[in-house]
This record gives C-alpha cells, sequence and structure tokens, in this order.
C-alpha cells in the first residue's frame, strides 16, 4: 500500500485515500487509534499531508463521519427517486435504508458519532448532521402526512433518535437488520398516519 500511496495523487484522489485509510483504522483498531500521525502511517504520507488534508483530529472525525452520512443520504435519495409516494412505501425504503447504511459500515459508525462528542466543534458538526437528516426525512414524508410542518419535524427528531437506537441494537446483534428495518418502518408509518 506504501508505494502505491506514496506517488503524486490529485488532491481529492489523495483525500478520499486517507479517508478510506481512516475508515480501516477505525473499523481495524478503533476510534481512539485515529491520530493523523497513525493515519499518515498507515497511508504512507507525512504527517504534513495528513494535517494539510484535516487540520486536526476533529477535523478528520468529522470528515470521515460526514463522508459516511453524504453516502447513505445519497443511497436513500435515490431509492426514494423510484418509490411510489405512498407512506407505507417511503416508510420501508427508509427502514431498509437506514438499516443497510448501519449494515454496510459497520459498528464503526457508531463509535465515530461517539468520537464525535468530544469538543465544541465536533459536537455542533454532529447537531448539523442530525438537523440535515430530520430535514431530509421531514421532506420526503410531509406530502404523505397531514401533521403541521413543526408537528411533523418533531415527530420526525423522534424517528431519527428512535432509528439510532434500534440501529445500535442491531449492531450490536441484539435485532437482525430485517427486524430493525420492520420496526423503523412501523414507526414511521404508525407517527405519521
Amino acid at each position: 500500500m506504501a508505494a502505491t500511496a506514496a506517488r503524486k495523487l490529485p488532491k481529492a484522489d489523495r483525500r478520499e485515500q486517507l479517508l478510506e485509510t481512516a475508515h480501516l483504522i477505525a473499523r481495524e483498531e478503533g476510534t481512539d487509534a485515529l491520530t493523523l500521525g497513525h493515519l499518515a502511517q498507515r497511508a504512507g504520507v507525512s504527517k504534513p499531508i495528513a494535517y494539510e488534508h484535516f487540520v486536526s483530529r476533529s477535523g478528520l472525525m468529522i470528515a470521515l463521519y460526514k463522508r459516511i452520512n453524504d453516502r447513505q443520504l445519497e443511497i436513500l435519495a435515490a431509492a426514494l427517486a423510484y418509490t411510489p409516494q405512498k407512506l407505507e412505501t417511503v416508510a420501508e425504503v427508509m427502514g431498509q435504508a437506514y438499516m443497510s447504511c448501519y449494515t454496510a459500515v459497520g459498528p464503526e459508525w457508531h463509535a465515530i458519532a461517539a468520537a464525535l462528542r468530544g469538543d465544541a466543534q465536533m459536537d455542533a458538526y454532529q447537531q448539523e448532521l442530525i438537523d440535515g437528516h430530520i430535514d431530509f426525512y421531514a421532506k420526503a414524508l410531509g406530502p404523505m402526512c397531514q401533521l403541521s410542518e413543526t408537528d411533523l419535524r418533531r415527530r420526525c427528531v423522534g424517528i431519527i433518535g428512535a432509528a439510532e437506537a434500534i440501529s445500535r441494537d442491531m449492531v450490536r446483534g441484539r435485532i437482525s437488520k430485517d427486524a430493525a428495518a420492520a420496526d423503523l418502518t412501523s414507526l414511521i408509518v404508525d407517527w405519521l398516519r
């Protein structure tokens, strides 16, 4: 890997390579091992390159979380584009997509989220992402329910919170992926019907 990593890459490709390596470190060694120095070493680049891309450990954690989150939302948006606009159907797609993302990413998603609670910059960023999910869900679900915008948003806050809790149990092996997706689907339908 070092021979490939050491060659000059365009900045965007280098950042992607560093994020991929960071994801592997989080999966294999845990988030405590995710420092810019260790990242540089594993990626086969100098420390200044890692610092140039992320500035700090907080910057790295935020970039990694954002990368995973953006992929999750892209997959969900693509799935919803082809879904009939019926509450039960949209809720099922949302439930499946949410749990599929956690299954694909693995337990490091929750570990990265926990590590984001370390300082004000990371807390603010995590809240921004949660607010983005709430807005996404409210926009997707709004046309299929009779709730006011305020009530819909408040319920989406609860749905996202419940989805996080259900996915945590799924990742820990306490509930199957199918049961987790069905529970989230049921919650969405019951709360918005």
